[in-house]
């Protein structure tokens, strides 16, 4: 599972028969596939456990 926000609409087809749409400006937790697909699509963006977004795919480590 990934915390994402959807910059662009997408469509998610987990299945052949069913799509599911997010619309952008969603935040949602969904399915790594579903996350590595809208990301690599420039659809979506990761985001941390506070709802931010990772820097570079990183979460920030303070120390």
């Amino acid at each position: 599972m990934a915390r994402i926000r959807f910059v662009q609409d997408f469509d998610y087809r987990p299945t052949e028969q069913s799509t599911i749409g997010y619309l952008a400006g969603m935040e949602e937790t969904v399915k790594r596939e579903c996350a590595d697909q809208a990301i690599a699509a420039g659809k979506a963006v990761e985001l941390d456990g506070k709802g931010k977004e990772k820097a570079n795919g990183e979460v920030p480590v303070s120390g």
